[in-house]
């Protein structure tokens, strides 16, 4: 069995607005990381299986970061990210008031890109340019 620590060269990361309530910040990371695992499959790690055999579902093979940042960062990271092609999700303040995802996209779908009220991003990519995308975030304390 290998026993030397894994090292990813790619990051997992979550940008929040940081006036959000902890409710929100929990509500809006879940459903951003959950874009990431349904349409980059590299990022899912096997399946966990505990001494009985039960077996549960896969996770992320990394762990995910999560920062904040102002409304501003926010605006700057996602300009980055889309500047270098990475996949990343967004959520809008507006999605806190809708109720389904069908509504959810079209909210979105309704706001020009420069116009996003962003209070959540997840980007993936290397660990270099999601860096660079997260410039002027903190880790979320």
């Amino acid at each position: 069995m290998d026993t030397e620590p894994v090292r990813f060269d790619t990051k997992i990361a979550v940008l929040l607005r940081s006036d959000l309530e902890p409710w929100q910040r929990l509500n809006v990371t879940a459903f951003l990381v959950s874009g990431l695992g349904t349409t980059l499959p590299e990022v899912i790690g096997e399946r966990y299986e505990d001494a009985d055999d039960v077996s549960y579902l896969p996770m992320f093979r990394q762990p995910v970061l999560v920062f904040e940042g102002a409304k501003e960062t926010l605006k700057a990271a996602h300009g980055r990210a889309l500047s270098r092609a990475l996949p990343c999700a967004v959520f809008m303040a507006d999605l806190f008031t809708t109720g389904n995802d069908r509504d959810n996209r079209a909210a979105v779908r309704s706001v020009p890109t420069a116009s996003l009220d962003l209070v959540g991003l997840a980007v993936y990519g290397p660990r270099n340019g999601v860096d660079k995308v997260l410039k002027g975030a903190r880790m979320h304390p």
